[in-house]
């Protein structure tokens, strides 16, 4: 069993930056694969990005490559999401989520998901 707690959402403006962390619990934390996903108002779930137990490969939407970035301490049963460069389009609940049975951009995939983090863009 994992719970993962998300943190560090908040208001920021078009062009700002913030970082978003993932705590997880659980011995087996450093053998998931993790994700990022965020769900904007009136809109459906959808994949951010992902990086796998070794944390040497990372995959990304397109909406958000060259400008976020995810990583992971297993020492510190943690994974961050970076994003800079913040558009209006980036307002969503962020979500973090662990061990997907399949592909890791399918939000059906994924066993174990936080309660989200609210992250706003304004002008």
């Amino acid at each position: 069993q994992v719970q993962l707690v998300e943190s560090g959402g908040e208001l920021v403006q078009a062009g700002d930056s913030l970082t978003l962390t993932c705590a997880a619990s659980g011995r087996a934390f450093s053998s998931y694969t993790m994700g990022w996903f965020r769900q904007a108002p009136g809109k459906e779930r959808e994949f951010v990005a992902a990086i796998i137990w070794t944390g040497r490969s990372t995959y990304y939407a397109d909406s958000v490559k060259g400008r976020f970035t995810i990583s992971r301490d297993n020492a510190k049963n943690t994974v961050y999401l970076q994003m800079n460069s913040l558009k209006l389009e980036d307002t969503a609940v962020y979500y973090c989520a662990a061990d997907p049975r399949s592909g890791y951009r399918s939000i059906t995939s994924y066993n174990y998901w936080g309660q989200g983090t609210q992250v706003t863009v304004s002008s």
